[in-house]
């Protein structure tokens, strides 16, 4: 069996082993230390939110079997994208490929703020009344097969590595789990952090209710696009324990934290 066979039989559980072991590290940091008191009962939010992942898990399942990681052995195969053409060191595509898939998530994520019909279905993961590592894996079905044909597009013009797409992927996992935690980190501690990787305290500002600050701060795992095109916010207006989570028009629980709300939430108006 060769590589590509491998990681392909091998992907989900991979990604699966990564996923429930930081969830399980950064939920116990969150019991341990977390950063801001919730205003709702964790097991009512987290019921909803993880349910909606599993949701979405199974129909990205069935709709791409294969998901990224197919779709970059199929590149390879047709020598489609800009790393099929040129012989490049092996470790150096992987870090570029990481880079520049990173910096397509980053577009992705303004492209979903600022045209309207994709901030329908984005809203869904900033409506979340409180701010915790489940808010880091909450979308909307339809946005999560709208991030895959992005996937899908980018990785066949990039024509990256197979190895640079596991690590993509399963460090975008890691990132959002981390970065969207209630958790407390030292100032200091923080702010040397922030140079290399988006941390809680950076992200929390994206989903302030303040819409100035909910459209900065972009970045998922690598911080420096938000500074590169000036959509870095450094703080919130009322600090992080005092800052309002969320969107001014969805502060109904029924519609921000159920299932069903969540759902319906593009296709209706907010509720009082």
């Amino acid at each position: 069996m060769n590589l590509s066979d491998w990681i392909l039989a091998n992907e989900l559980a991979v990604r699966l082993g990564f996923f429930f072991g930081v969830f399980i590290l950064m939920a116990l940091w969150e019991i341990l230390l977390p950063r801001r008191r919730l205003s709702i009962a964790k097991a009512t939010r987290w019921l909803s939110n993880m349910t909606l992942v599993v949701l979405n898990s199974l129909v990205l399942r069935l709709l791409f079997p294969v998901a990224a990681v197919g779709a970059a052995i199929y590149a390879e195969e047709k020598a489609w994208g800009l790393f099929n053409q040129f012989d490049i060191p092996d470790l150096l595509s992987v870090v570029i490929c990481v880079v520049v898939l990173d910096l397509a998530i980053y577009l992705q994520h303004l492209m979903v703020h600022h045209v309207p019909v994709f901030w329908r279905l984005h809203r869904v993961h900033h409506a979340d009344l409180d701010y915790d590592l489940t808010t880091g894996t909450r979308f909307h079905t339809l946005e999560m097969i709208l991030s895959m044909l992005i996937k899908f597009a980018v990785i066949a013009l990039l024509g990256p590595p197979l190895v640079a797409v596991v690590i993509f992927e399963v460090v975008l996992n890691i990132t959002a789990m981390f970065n969207h935690g209630n958790v407390y980190i030292a100032e200091k501690i923080d702010r040397v952090l922030r140079l290399f990787v988006v941390t809680p305290d950076m992200h929390r500002v994206h989903h302030s209710v303040h819409p100035a600050l909910t459209h900065s701060n972009f970045g998922f795992s690598l911080p420096w696009w938000d500074r590169l095109f000036g959509t870095y916010r450094a703080q919130p207006l009322e600090g992080h324990t005092e800052m309002q989570i969320g969107l001014p028009d969805y502060r109904n629980p029924q519609q921000a934290n159920r299932l069903d709300g969540m759902l319906m939430m593009p296709f209706k108006s907010p509720q009082a």
